[in-house]
């Protein structure tokens, strides 16, 4: 019985060893394109960072992370991502950046918590990554060290994050379907893509995955932190009235058909994110959104 446990215990070590060891994502060729930071800082709002990484509540700086997630799992908070060398991406390339954006890996090859909605982003193009790191550098170091996220055991263990990865992880889903138009497709390309709008509508399993081939956009129960999202498949959006002009209205507005208005995270949602977006991208989104696209 000692010779088994004592056997079982090194199996053990030796799969662990092998799975801290397992190198995950995929090194592609170096981005040299030169990048525009106003479309970056568009697509930065259009992806939600401002919202996700700045502590607005206790007077954060913008992009200083520390935005607070609570999870199933522990407690998760938004790293620092300004341009300060020591606490933010100020020593990163934009190799780096690229595959923490598209894969959700590390410059030290460590997987990030998918509460990093990286899943979305990895149909990014090397110009849109370029144009976002511009967007980027532009931003004012702060010393702001990134909190510690604080999750239990065995959650802590970043090495199981790489068997989560290959049992759920989702290819964004955003290229154009042919027999659509460009409004439709571009709709999609955001609300699939970079808006991410799935991360919070899309409910999900045991191990915190969206259930997206079952009940995409069917709404969550229970969002971090505690909250909740309702269902935005068009079936459900059409049953409570909303039009493609009133939908591409909240977006831009936060007020609803009924004259209520948006509140917690999708109020900031607006506030950072969709009502800086151009009125033909959020009519784009609309469009999506209300038309059946389930086959997509």
């Amino acid at each position: 019985m000692l010779r088994l446990a004592l056997g079982g215990a090194a199996f053990g070590v030796v799969v662990t060893g092998a799975l801290a060891a397992w190198p995950i994502g995929q090194i592609n060729g170096p981005i040299s394109l030169e990048g525009d930071a106003s479309r970056g800082a568009y697509l930065a709002r259009a992806s939600g960072c401002i919202a996700c990484h700045t502590n607005v509540e206790a007077g954060g700086a913008p992009l200083a992370g520390g935005v607070k997630l609570g999870t199933p799992f522990g407690t998760l908070y938004s790293p620092n991502l300004t341009t300060d060398p020591e606490h933010g991406i100020g020593d990163w390339s934009i190799d780096e950046f690229a595959r923490a954006v598209r894969q959700g890996v590390s410059p030290e090859g460590e997987p990030y918590y998918p509460a990093f909605t990286y899943p979305f982003y990895g149909n990014f193009t090397d110009q849109e990554i370029a144009d976002l790191w511009a967007a980027f550098q532009t931003v004012p170091a702060v010393a702001e060290p990134s909190r510690d996220q604080e999750m239990a055991f065995p959650f802590n263990q970043r090495w199981g994050l790489k068997l989560w990865r290959a049992a759920f992880l989702i290819a964004p889903r955003t290229e154009p379907i042919e027999g659509n138009d460009e409004v439709w497709n571009r709709g999609r390309e955001l609300v699939e893509g970079a808006a991410h709008c799935a991360a919070c509508h899309t409910p999900r399993n045991f191990a915190g995955a969206r259930k997206s081939d079952s009940q995409h956009f069917r709404g969550s129960a229970s969002l971090p932190g505690g909250g909740k999202a309702p269902a935005i498949d068009y079936e459900t959006l059409q049953m409570r009235g909303w039009t493609v002009d009133s939908l591409a209205y909240a977006l831009r507005t936060g007020v609803k058909p009924d004259g209520d208005a948006f509140g917690g995270s999708m109020g900031e949602v607006v506030m950072y994110g969709t009502g800086f977006l151009t009125e033909e991208d959020r009519k784009a989104m609309a469009t999506y959104l209300m038309d059946d696209h389930t086959g997509g």
